[in-house]
């Protein structure tokens, strides 16, 4: 028989516990994880995708993951974080497969087509010489500088995320905006 009580209990309890529980199985404890989570992931997937019909599918798949790997937790204590990462992982995959896969019917120019048809083409000529200067950055350089740059994650945020020294995140950083400088300079 189940406990009227529980419920109430498990939406008090620690990461550690809930986190335990929702890796033996115990889907409720589940439920608080995402209840107590979602919010936090659907504005770091705002952030990252921005207004996008993407950001609860990211969301989505976040939690299905973190279902499935959750026996594979090492610290219980550290969900939250870990949400984080699986969530930052998501998000990037959308960024990357949405550049490749880019519509341009769905591209809206930085500047308004008042502007006229010389600053249009300029600014989409500008974005997608930036969007080619990210994609030839190497893959630690480009995963750091999207979380800078484009989620807005401060440096410790980024060293957990990536599980690298903060100092490492640093020069990773400062290496990818000098070769953004480097590839962006015809724009300066």
């Amino acid at each position: 028989m189940d406990d009227p009580v529980a419920p109430f209990l498990l939406e008090e309890a620690d990461e550690r516990t809930l986190a335990g529980r929702a890796a033996d199985g115990d889907v409720r404890a589940f439920e608080v994880i995402v209840r107590r989570y979602g919010g936090l992931l659907r504005a770091h997937a705002r952030r990252v995708l921005g207004a996008s019909d993407q950001v609860d599918d990211a969301v989505q798949d976040t939690f299905i993951t973190a279902w499935d790997q959750l026996p594979s937790l090492q610290d219980p204590a550290q969900v939250r974080s870990w949400l984080m990462r699986i969530a930052s992982r998501k998000c990037i995959d959308r960024v990357r497969a949405r550049r490749e896969h880019a519509d341009i019917d769905d591209y809206e120019p930085a500047e308004s087509p008042e502007s006229g048809p010389a600053r249009v083409v300029e600014a989409r000529s500008r974005a997608d010489a930036a969007a080619a200067a990210i994609s030839r950055l190497p893959p630690e350089q480009r995963r750091c500088w999207v979380l800078k740059e484009l989620a807005g994650y401060s440096y410790d945020e980024i060293a957990a995320d990536l599980e690298l020294p903060v100092s490492t995140v640093r020069g990773l950083l400062s290496r990818a905006r000098k070769n953004m400088i480097r590839e962006m300079e015809e724009w300066r």
